[in-house]
């Protein structure tokens, strides 16, 4: 359960995680103010109630402690009304406690009645002896009782109690409780608005500054632009800076491939002329070694040129001139075999990369095809969308069919091994295919090799999608 919660609160953006932490910590706040506000008026109601009690004991107490029997109040002289109405809830009784003779003055209300003691059930006296608290009366009510013993001397010890009903209270602090939820609800609507609100015009600084990072990355853009808050304003600038400085290291490397090439196939060639120009055996195999080393040296410059040319950020390319282009191409290489190539699936894809790169891919997987195939070469190309929860980038998918003599499963891993050949009859140096597999490695892609539907080889070439073009 908490591994499953802590995965989906991490997979939430900032603004969601922010938008619930407020509404969660605004409940919580509001609930316990309801609550202690509730307690706070229950007491307030408690006392103001007791404080009317309190005068109708007072009453009593003073009528009790008079002299003379006859003076004692009636119960119509307490100015209460309910104190004569049968099972109002409002009763008043004087028990004489000092005497084993029963002796209880009671409110008409009461009739035949009798209220319990306080003091039974254990409520201790305040100071100056008066107990108060809640008690089950006539009629299974809940009452409210204060209650206290007078001593009179010799007329005698007299318990004298006043309650009131408790629905009085209740129904007070209900009326209350409704107010307050009605009241928080529409100030907890209100504080979820106003967060949300906070949150989109707050956080939009971070959208627009992630929007522009994403041009960067799509090639629309090359570089972050626009006024930022003074917060997120040296992230930007520290961005354009590592952006400024990966291609500056990038175009550096590229210079430095460059005159590496020029210095070392110049030497080569000279040596694979001059041995060329020799007829003994020594010099046959100073030409075999150097017309290798020539191709390693190509080989490795080639993949150190892709690297660089991929660590450049934002670099964006349609995908359907440059194999157009290709199709055209191999068609007129391979006219004398009447070999026939077709393009089929979408057109408005792009590779997240150069295009001279995707040259290479598609070209070295085209003149493999068409050097097996009998009559057909297809090319299809679509977009595969990540069905992971991490929301991995699209990535696109070039499939190359031919209807050749295809390939066993056994020899496929072989074939794409560097410089390896699988037959000497064909013309090629065996890096293809290798080369195919270390350019798609440096854009996270991969190659892999099936069964064809038309019988033969099926190549299919991953790489990062770029953003759709014009279909």
């Amino acid at each position: 359960m908490m591994k499953a919660f802590s995965r989906f609160w991490q997979d939430q953006p900032i603004a969601t995680r922010l938008f619930y932490m407020a509404a969660v910590w605004s409940s919580v706040l509001l609930l316990a103010t309801g609550i202690v506000l509730t307690m706070i008026y229950r007491h307030s109601v408690e006392s103001a109630f007791d404080d009317r009690l309190s005068v109708y004991l007072r009453a009593i107490v003073a009528d009790v402690t008079s002299p003379g029997d006859d003076t004692r109040t009636e119960p119509g002289q307490l100015g209460e009304p309910r104190f004569e109405l049968a099972s109002s809830g409002w009763y008043w009784q004087i028990t004489r406690v000092d005497s084993d003779q029963e002796d209880i003055k009671a409110s008409r209300s009461l009739f035949s009645a009798r209220l319990p003691k306080l003091a039974d059930q254990g409520v201790q006296p305040e100071l100056g002896g008066l107990r108060r608290g809640y008690a089950q009366g006539p009629d299974v009510q809940k009452l409210r009782f204060l209650e206290r013993v007078v001593d009179v001397g010799d007329e005698g010890i007299y318990l004298i109690q006043v309650t009131g009903a408790f629905d009085e209270v209740e129904g007070q602090v209900r009326d209350f409780e409704l107010a307050l939820i009605l009241a928080f609800t529409f100030l907890a609507l209100g504080l979820v608005f106003a967060t949300a609100l906070q949150l989109r015009f707050g956080l939009r600084p971070l959208r627009t500054l992630q929007e522009q990072v994403s041009a960067i990355r799509r090639g629309t853009a090359e570089k972050i632009e626009g006024t930022f808050p003074r917060d997120l304003a040296p992230l930007a600038g520290e961005l354009n800076l590592l952006i400024a400085s990966n291609r500056d290291i990038v175009e550096r490397a590229r210079t430095h491939v460059g005159n590496l090439a020029h210095a070392l196939k110049t030497p080569l060639s000279v040596i694979i002329n001059e041995a060329g120009s020799k007829s003994d055996a020594a010099a046959l195999i100073v030409g075999e070694q150097a017309a290798l080393m020539r191709d390693q040296v190509s080989y490795y410059l080639d993949r150190a040129r892709a690297a660089a040319r991929s660590s450049v950020i934002g670099t964006i390319c349609d995908v359907t001139p440059v194999v157009t282009s290709l199709l055209r191409t191999f068609e007129k290489i391979y006219a004398d075999r009447q070999i026939a190539f077709a393009l089929t699936g979408r057109t408005d894809l792009r590779f997240r990369g150069e295009a001279q790169d995707l040259q290479d891919m598609v070209g070295n997987l085209l003149d493999n095809a068409g050097k097996w195939a009998r009559q057909n070469v297809d090319v299809h190309m679509e977009l595969q969308q990540s069905e992971d929860v991490r929301n991995l980038p699209p990535m696109l998918v070039i499939i190359l069919d031919d209807d050749g003599p295809g390939l066993p499963l056994a020899l496929r891993q072989e074939a794409m091994a560097r410089g390896r050949r699988l037959d000497e009859t064909k013309p090629g140096s065996g890096l293809g295919l290798s080369i195919v597999i270390d350019l798609a490695a440096s854009y996270s892609g991969t190659l892999q090799l099936e069964e064809s539907p038309l019988g033969g080889l099926r190549a299919i070439l991953h790489l990062p999608a770029g953003e759709l073009g014009p279909s």
